[in-house]
């Protein structure tokens, strides 16, 4: 399907992993940008649309199921994937040819076990490069690895990260993530984030208080709009740190409060 980097006359075999949920709209755009590698396996969780129709026509290889858990699911991909590497995209997020490119070299010639990617953020039609963090963004990631180093904890959501390899130097190529159409989109992920955060919260039984959670709206605000940087994206470095400062307050809060 795609080139695979030879390394002592072996070869190495790249998967790209991406786990979808009803992403009719936006799975054939992600998967394009996949033909480099080895192979293509999608993780199919509760679809009910033409996700599978559109991504047959880059890959056979599929896993379907429904998964409560967001660790649970991206488990089972990658316990799925052939690979000697892994490359672990989302379906609103494109590998540029540049990164593509600096991928499967990284691969032919890394000793580490592991590599953080960069991020571009895009809200609508503009790139927000600033002020991502407290679990409302991502401005890098570790979405290159070995098979076998990598697992998701059991979260509904920002999952947990257990490694068994060593770290290699972030990657300099940026992945593109259209993370949000709109404002509209944001507020809606945020109320998504934080009601999926609540029932793992109940489920640990260790919900936090009022007061602690309250601080960290003051601290994440910060971390995001000054330190992060967020100041110099204008409005939406605004949103984006106000949306991280709420995002744990609003989830002890449904802990608390809400059954469900």
């Amino acid at each position: 399907m795609g080139a695979n980097p030879a390394r002592g006359g072996v070869t190495v075999l790249l998967s790209a992993l991406v786990v979808a949920h009803n992403e009719e709209a936006r799975i054939a755009a992600c998967l394009e940008h996949l033909v480099f590698a080895g192979e293509i396996v999608v993780v199919l969780d509760k679809c009910t649309d033409r996700t599978r129709e559109i991504a047959g026509r880059f890959t056979d290889r599929f896993i379907e199921g429904a998964w409560d858990l967001e660790g649970a699911r991206r488990n089972a991909g990658i316990a799925a994937c052939r690979g000697d590497w892994i490359l672990e995209v989302d379906a609103d997020e494109r590998v540029t040819p540049t990164l593509a490119r600096e991928i499967l070299d990284t691969i032919a010639d890394t000793t580490a076990d592991w590599h953080e990617i960069p991020v571009d953020n895009y809200i609508g039609e503009r790139r927000v490069r600033h002020g991502w963090g407290g679990s409302f963004g991502k401005a890098a990631y570790p979405g290159l690895f070995r098979r076998g180093v990598k697992r998701w904890g059991m979260q509904r959501v920002h999952p947990s990260l257990d490694w068994s390899g060593r770290k290699g130097a972030m990657l300099s190529a940026r992945l593109e993530h259209r993370v949000d159409r709109n404002i509209s989109d944001m507020i809606r992920r945020l109320d998504a984030y934080s009601t999926a955060r609540a029932r793992d919260l109940r489920d640990s039984g260790r919900i936090g208080s009022l007061a602690a959670n309250l601080r960290r709206l003051g601290s994440r605000f910060f971390k995001c709009y000054v330190l992060r940087k967020g100041y110099k994206e204008g409005g939406y470095g605004l949103l984006i740190a106000l949306c991280a400062g709420l995002y744990p307050l609003l989830s002890h809060l449904k802990a608390r409060l809400e059954d469900d």
